[in-house]
């Protein structure tokens, strides 16, 4: 549909100049008449005679204009909107595989290439299949309809006035290229300008402990100064632009009307003739002028597609084998697991087997770079074993649905992550629907009920950038909360102590207590205080596992575990003292 109103628009082009030409011949024709009659009394009806010819003539040319512009309107309906929707389509396909990929895949990509390649390079794609279409299929037929017309009118007329526009496109495509060069630039100082203002300002409150505010300042001047400049530069370049299109245009009327009148005076041509040339130069400086800026933008989209589809090849490894969905019940059996990450060849886990039994608890206690961490990753199946097997009700891992699996795990991650939302709805975030008596009852069986309530918005307070409304012992117990609100079989709690304080610890181990009853708990930690709620304890080293047993077996064994528990106990009496 664009190709077609494309063509009837550029025939809507190339009426009104044939239409300036006859009107033109007319007039002087009609003058050289109208001068006869000037004397007699016919005069009046012969001046009436031609203005009706020059009002028609104005008339059909402001239709053909009219019609024009409803056709230009067309254009951009279907190959704009078209471009805008595949724009559209192409980001949510983008996401969505985001989404889907392994997390070794993030391991290796920086957020700021995710978000350029969604965002920029999703963008050039778009210009492409929207303007750069749109204007070369103006050229492809305005070109053949123009010239071929210039042609059976006038051949030496035709060349003489179409030869500054291979000079304009060229030097056109060059400062183009140019342009594109220098805003590259700027959008990667104005990309670094962003990242340094998100950081300074993430940050504050050590910038300001710090007394560094004066320091930032003098920074980000410095890098504004540098956009400054890019962009100044950049202006210099786009200053050439118009002025260049200007001259080449104004050098190919002159060749028009220099060239037109020596036929006209030679009688070979009528005035009219030079007058529609002229248009037809101006019809086709904007085409000639926009194959550089197309040929530039088809580039850069090019680059841009071959980025995008750099991450849409990637696979995610992480597949079930029979898709099974099905209730667990949360018997673990870790056998012979060994684990080496894909991405920097690390190994982290060694031949490491151990059992639960479901309803049980499982202590994981190592310090860090032990293994502790990859073992919940496993368990998630965020990664599969490089070799041995982990089976989930007798069952190996691999055969179940990937997200039936997550949504019957409770996951307390280390670093916890809430989202700038409501309490409620970082509570409810592992829920397709909830209700706020199951908000409020996981907040109460993670002890942060009062504290939510206290609030002024209660469960309704917005949270932060990432919960810093919160102390670090509230955003732990809500991480809880959210992870037992789904009622899960298996509750899997990575280290997700290690950043509170010691009453705040005893106060989330009090209220952990009652939600582990009846449900398979593992707790991985690098404090032994954690490890008492166990039913059993396992002892990592280096990835390997080098004691396992209960917390008295530990401690009289007088191994790794029991200098641990000495250690910590000791430095915990230190401190209260």
């Amino acid at each position: 549909m664009g190709i077609l109103f494309t063509i009837i628009s550029n025939i809507f082009v190339i009426i009104p100049a044939q239409l300036v030409r006859i009107a033109i011949d007319y007039v002087v024709e009609s003058f050289a008449y109208y001068q006869v009659f000037s004397e007699g009394d016919l005069s009046v009806e012969a001046r009436s005679a031609f203005l009706k010819f020059i009002f028609i003539f104005g008339f059909l040319i402001l239709v053909m204009a009219l019609l024009r512009g409803f056709f230009l309107f067309l254009i951009r309906q279907t190959i704009i909107v078209m471009s805008r929707l595949i724009e559209f389509d192409m980001k949510n396909e983008i996401f969505d595989h985001y989404q889907k990929l392994p997390l070794s895949f993030y391991r290796r990509n920086s957020t700021g290439d995710l978000m350029a390649r969604i965002t920029e390079d999703v963008s050039r794609v778009r210009m492409y299949l929207g303007p750069a279409i749109m204007y070369g299929l103006n050229l492809v037929v305005l070109f053949p309809l123009v010239i071929g017309y210039m042609l059976s009118v006038n051949v030496e007329l035709t060349i003489y006035s179409l030869l500054p526009l291979p000079v304009l496109s060229i030097s056109i495509y060059f400062v183009n290229n140019l342009i594109n060069e220098r805003s590259e630039k700027i959008q990667r100082s104005l990309s670094g300008l962003s990242t340094f203002v998100q950081e300074a300002f993430s940050g504050i409150r050590v910038l300001k402990a710090f007394v560094r505010e004066d320091d930032s300042a003098n920074d980000f001047r410095k890098a504004s100064e540098d956009y400054k400049d890019k962009s100044i530069r950049l202006t210099l370049v786009q200053s050439l632009f118009y002025p260049l299109i200007l001259a080449l245009i104004g050098i190919s009327t002159i060749l028009t009307v220099y060239i037109g009148g020596m036929q006209v005076i030679d009688g070979t041509i009528g005035y009219g003739v030079i007058a529609e040339f002229i248009l037809y130069v101006n019809m086709l400086t904007w085409p000639v002028t926009s194959l550089g800026w197309v040929t530039s933008i088809i580039q850069r989209a090019a680059a841009s597609q071959q980025r995008i589809n750099e991450f849409l090849d990637e696979k995610n490894d992480i597949i079930s084998t029979e898709n099974l969905d099905t209730l667990i019940k949360g018997d673990i059996h870790v056998k012979n697991v060994s684990f080496v990450y894909p991405d920097s060849g690390i190994k982290a886990l060694q031949d490491v087997s151990f059992s639960i039994n479901s309803g049980e608890s499982l202590a994981i206690i190592g310090t860090t770079g032990s293994g502790k961490s990859t073992i919940a990753n496993l368990l998630m199946r965020m990664y599969d074993v490089s070799s041995g097997q982990i089976d989930i009700d007798g069952r190996n891992i691999q055969v179940y649905d990937t997200a039936s699996l997550r949504k019957q795990i409770g996951f307390v991650p280390q670093d916890v992550f809430l989202f700038s939302d409501t309490i409620a709805n970082n509570i409810g975030f592992g829920l397709d629907e909830y209700t706020l008596e199951l908000i409020e009852k996981a907040a109460k069986d993670a002890d942060v009920y009062q504290n939510i309530i206290d609030f002024p918005k209660g469960f309704e307070t917005k949270l932060g950038e990432r919960g810093i409304t919160l102390s670090g012992g509230q955003k732990q117990r809500v991480s809880i909360a959210r992870a037992i609100a789904k009622e899960p079989s298996i509750l899997l709690l990575d280290d997700c102590l290690s950043a509170v304080d010691t009453k705040t610890e005893n106060s989330i181990l009090n209220a952990l207590k009652k939600i582990m009853v009846n449900r398979t708990s593992i707790i991985i930690s690098h404090r032994v205080s954690s490890a008492k709620l166990a039913d059993k304890i396992i002892v990592l080293d280096d990835g390997k596992m080098v004691e396992q047993g209960t917390h008295d077996y530990l401690i009289d064994k007088k191994g790794v575990y029991a200098e641990l528990y000495e250690k910590q106990t000791q430095n915990n009496e230190t401190v209260e003292e």
